[in-house]
């Protein structure tokens, strides 16, 4: 199973002071070197965190794959056909979130989402879904031709007790094996840490798990490299 470490929370950091410092490309040279095998960055249109600058330096220095989490619009969509990150993953944006909350309304938006698809393919970008795990929405993103979808997992993350967490892995499991069947690439990412992440991983569907904030959390205690080689290690257990 593959790792894609997010770096935007380094870049959250960097911005509260206003500074240099910590610098999310200097993260990701050093998540890129400890095992993962893409570094993720959130060019967000109000750029809160990661800034075109960040995102275009990432772009020269990591070896592995550049997973370019962006809006379906116009100027993100230009934005990557300049940096070409080997995928783009859509993702829903809100003004007045702290984080991603849910998936895309893929059914709602399917033609605009078509339309960037198809632009964003036509210059070599493979294109992922942020959606929630729900048949529907997987069925119309494989109609439209999305290369892969990442499954949120907030829903999981959030459960309180076993019972929960037993139903919300089990509708994970039904929809990565939906989305493989329909030909789908299929990660999953939200919420994940060094606690829930190994019950994921049990879902043989599911090719790659997208990190952050835990990652980065423990990074404040023990280091990046430490913080991305223990949850390498969870994984490939």
């Amino acid at each position: 199973m593959k790792l894609g470490i997010n770096v935007d929370h380094i870049a959250t950091l960097r911005q509260a002071r206003g500074g240099v410092e910590p610098d999310p490309v200097a993260a990701a040279i050093l998540a890129d070197q400890s095992g993962a095998d893409s570094i993720v960055c959130h060019l967000r249109e109000d750029r809160r965190h990661i800034q075109d600058r960040d995102l275009e330096l990432i772009r020269k220095v990591i070896h592995s794959r550049l997973n370019m989490e962006m809006a379906a619009t116009q100027e993100m969509i230009e934005k990557a056909l300049l940096i070409q990150p080997e995928i783009c993953t859509i993702v829903p944006e809100k003004r007045e979130e702290r984080t991603t909350e849910s998936g895309l309304d893929v059914l709602a938006h399917s033609a605009k989402l078509k339309d960037a698809i198809e632009t964003l393919n036509s210059s070599g970008i493979e294109v992922s879904l942020f959606i929630d795990p729900d048949l529907a929405v997987i069925k119309e993103s494989a109609r439209i031709g999305a290369q892969a979808v990442e499954l949120h997992t907030g829903s999981y993350a959030e459960t309180k007790d076993e019972a929960s967490r037993e139903i919300a892995l089990d509708d994970l499991a039904g929809a990565a094996i939906a989305a493989e069947k329909m030909g789908l690439f299929v990660a999953a990412g939200h919420g994940l840490n060094y606690h829930n992440t190994m019950d994921v991983t049990t879902i043989a569907e599911i090719k790659e798990l997208n990190i952050g904030h835990s990652v980065i959390s423990r990074a404040a205690f023990v280091g990046l490299t430490k913080a991305v080689e223990d949850m390498r290690y969870l994984i490939d257990r």
